[in-house]
């Protein structure tokens, strides 16, 4: 069960998210570059007294989730469909959530379902409620509007300096019958596609995880490991390093340290028939009354 504190510093990292999502928002116009609206998100992060939970990320048309700029990313918005993923934490008590933009007009009913499945499962949120009963409230509302919730993409809990832990949040009616706890903290995450339904991997990661620490030899790897323990944990981004590194030494200490077995690499997700994909995400804490810690 979480202390008066744990929940203060939830609803305190609830508060910086939502203002970094909505001030990313505000910056997703065409002609704007990707790069920049993620560096500035993740300034106001920390401008705003939070932690970065994650680093920013915006996935276009049929990417879902994991797209992060390299330093050298030259993409710009145009006709795309834009999701926007933030999350912070204060103390390690995270809060993540999303949004999508649509700006070329063309897939506003497909933005309409995911907001909406997100809406209508956090009107019935409640201590006890099953796994797959919010599986079938976002999986209806999706269909609802002619597309496919994408089903191998869940919601998932909150840990302490941990983005992901039990239980897995689906986006379908799955048959659960894990019932939400009090105490528990998650993160509720529809997708709408106008494709599969399905996501694959695509293309190279820039988000890591250091998933196990090791010993190196080597100073250019053990210098850049000293900076990865510092994220405590939590995902980091390869421009972050390269930042600091340059890319010639982030390309070589990455090589080495997932070699090593090191590093979770996470590849951007793409859905499996190029479909566009929209994304709605807050956080809640159960409760007797649930607190939606992400909603301005």
């Amino acid at each position: 069960m979480l202390t008066q504190e744990q929940i203060d510093d939830h609803v305190k990292a609830g508060k910086i998210a939502a203002e970094a999502l909505q001030y990313g928002k505000s910056m997703i116009k065409p002609g704007g570059k990707v790069i920049e609206v993620l560096d500035k998100v993740e300034a106001k992060i920390l401008e705003l007294g939070g932690g970065i939970a994650f680093p920013a990320q915006i996935s276009l048309n049929e990417f879902a989730a994991h797209s992060c700029s390299d330093i050298n990313d030259k993409t710009v918005f145009d006709k795309q469909i834009v999701k926007l993923d933030v999350g912070a934490h204060v103390n390690g008590r995270i809060a993540d959530n999303a949004l999508t933009v649509g700006l070329s007009g063309e897939h506003e009913d497909l933005i309409k379902a995911s907001r909406e499945a997100l809406d209508n499962v956090l009107k019935e949120i409640k201590i006890g409620m099953t796994l797959s009963e919010i599986g079938k409230i976002v999986q209806e509302t999706i269909e609802s509007y002619g597309f496919k919730p994408v089903r191998n993409l869940s919601g998932h809990g909150l840990g302490n300096f941990n983005i992901h832990v039990s239980p897995s949040i689906p986006n379908f009616e799955n048959g659960s019958n894990f019932k939400l706890e009090e105490g528990m903290v998650i993160a509720i995450e529809p997708f709408a596609s106008s494709g599969a339904g399905m996501i694959k991997e695509k293309g190279e990661a820039s988000v890591f995880t250091l998933r196990d620490d090791v010993n190196v030899r080597d100073p250019i790897t053990r210098k850049v490991l000293g900076t990865i323990r510092k994220y405590k944990g939590l995902p980091f981004a390869k421009r972050w390093l390269e930042k600091e590194f340059g890319e010639k030494k982030t390309a070589f200490a990455l090589r080495r340290l997932k070699f090593s077995g090191a590093l979770t690499a996470h590849k951007p997700l793409a859905d499996a028939s190029s479909g566009m994909v929209s994304q709605a995400e807050h956080s809640v804490i159960i409760l007797e009354k649930p607190i939606v810690f992400t909603r301005i």
